[in-house]
Formats: C-alpha cells, structure tokens, sequence
C-alpha cells in the first residue's frame, strides 16, 4: 500500500534531489543499525517524507554522515540523520510488524507468520516507547480488516481507517502543530488507500478480490471516463485537504522539497497508470 508519497524527481533541482537522497538513505541506514538486514527491508517512500516533513517542521538538529552501502559498495554517499530519522525507523518497524499480522490473521499467509516472528521483538519494544501510535495502527487495521471482509462499499468509511492510521504516524508529539499533523496525515493516508485501490482494480477483479473501488467502477458501466474523472475527483479532494493543512505549517527548510511531493509526486504514479491505460485502450482501438 506504501510507495506513492515520493518526488518528482524531472522537477526537482539537482540539490534538492540528493538531500532528499541523503535522507532516504539516512532512513534506511538507522533500520539497519537498529533492526538489521530486516529492518532495512521495511524502507519507503512514505517514512522517507515523514522524517523530512518533521525534521523542516521541528528544525531539529541534523547531522550529515558519509558511508558505505550495498548499493553503494565503492564510493561512500551522503546521509542525514537526526532523532527524527529514528521516529520514521520505529514506525517502519510497527507497520510492518501489523501489516504481516493482518496478513496471517486473514489469509493465513505464511510470508505474514515469518514476518510476525522476525519483527515481534523489535515490534514489542517500539510499542511500548509509542503506544498511542501502536494502539492506533492495530486498532484501525483491525477496523479495516472487517470492513473489507463485510465487502463495504462506502469508500469514505474504508479509506478512513488508513487516515486515522496515517493521522496518529505523523502527530509525533501533542503540541500546537497536532492538529494541522492529523489532519495532513488522515487525508494524505485517505489517499493513499484510494491511489492503490485504484492503482489494484484491475488484478482485483480478475481475482475477485475486494476492492473498495469496484463498486464505484461498476455504477459508471460503460462510461469509463466518468469512472476516472469520479476517481480523478476524489483523490484531488483528499490532496486538496492535506496540502490546505501542510500550509499551516511553519516548514521553511526544505521547503521546496516538500511542495514538490505534495504538489506533485504524489500523482507521479497516477500519471503513469493513466498513461500506461490510455496506451493500451489506443493499441486495442
């Protein structure tokens, strides 16, 4: 479900690139460090703007460090760490942890029992230090659980549960920037679970899985293009919220970075699905 809150990379300049880089690479270096080679495994997008949106928002203290990888075996690259960057690790942990137990619990998944052995330690540890955080992600995926097992079609009530989820991530202390946080993340987290419903729909109804978006797709019938306008619509309306809440924010460094995501990369993988689809519709025309 991760992976959609990213840059626009044609977009961006060439400095704002690598620093976002450095701390990407920043991210995946303390879930090594801290949750070994499993940990590292957990890395996305979506933490990656976490740490930068709170580290621009709380200026907290930054350090650059130069080090070596396995993708980057040879030449040492740059990376930015601070305590922000180990709040994005332990969320990384704590998602993965309930996303491997949803999985076992609803499709008996045996990939989603070894990923509840590898992270229940680390997971247990995380729970404790941030349990306002660890209720809300159990609690909310175990309300979308049973919404998507009752085939709900209200896709407002459905995406909720991932904003709720998404709300709690992003509010890492209760403070006077709580509000506009929960608010950015339950509507950026609302898109997120639409974009991948709609980036999923069609392997979902080959499969006959559930898909929150089916029923909207099968109102329209024949008039594809009002599905898409329909889809279009919402997922402006989701972002529309999220960036109204973002300007709340005093975030002055990286400030261009962060505009580039909301404003942009967030419909990197949109476009891309619009593109590829419009592609296959024009070849089979």
């Amino acid at each position: 479900m991760f992976g959609y809150v990213t840059v626009d990379k044609p977009e961006l300049k060439v400095k704002e690139f690598y620093q976002y880089k450095a701390y990407y690479c920043g991210l995946c270096k303390t879930l090594k460090e801290e949750y070994g080679f499993q940990g590292r495994m957990t890395l996305t997008y979506d933490m990656t703007f976490l740490v930068v949106l709170l580290t621009s928002l709380y200026e907290s203290e930054t350090r650059e460090i130069s080090s070596r990888c396995p993708v980057h075996p040879v030449k040492k690259i740059p990376m930015l760490l601070n305590e922000i960057t180990q709040y994005g690790a332990r969320m990384n942990i704590l998602l993965s942890f309930y996303h491997f137990a949803d999985d076992w619990q609803d499709e008996k998944s045996m990939k989603g029992l070894a990923g509840i052995h590898l992270f229940k330690k680390k997971a247990r540890k995380v729970c404790q230090e941030y349990p306002r955080q660890s209720k809300a992600i159990r609690v909310q995926l175990k309300k979308l659980s049973n919404l998507e097992k009752r085939q709900e079609t209200d896709l407002d009530l459905v995406s909720g549960c991932f904003g709720e989820l998404m709300a709690e991530i992003f509010v890492i202390r209760e403070d006077v920037w709580e509000d506009y946080l929960r608010k950015f993340g339950f509507y950026l987290g609302k898109f997120i679970y639409i974009m991948d419903a709609y980036d999923d729909l069609e392997k979902d109804m080959e499969k006959g899985s559930y898909n929150p978006l089916k029923y909207l797709h099968e109102s329209y019938q024949e008039d594809k293009e009002g599905y898409e306008k329909e889809v279009y619509d919402i997922l402006l309306m989701m972002m529309a919220e999220a960036s109204g809440a973002f300007e709340m924010l005093p975030c002055v460094k990286e400030a261009e970075l962060l505009r580039n995501i909301i404003y942009s990369g967030v419909w990197s993988k949109y476009n891309k699905l619009k593109k590829e689809r419009q592609e296959i519709k024009e070849n089979h025309d």
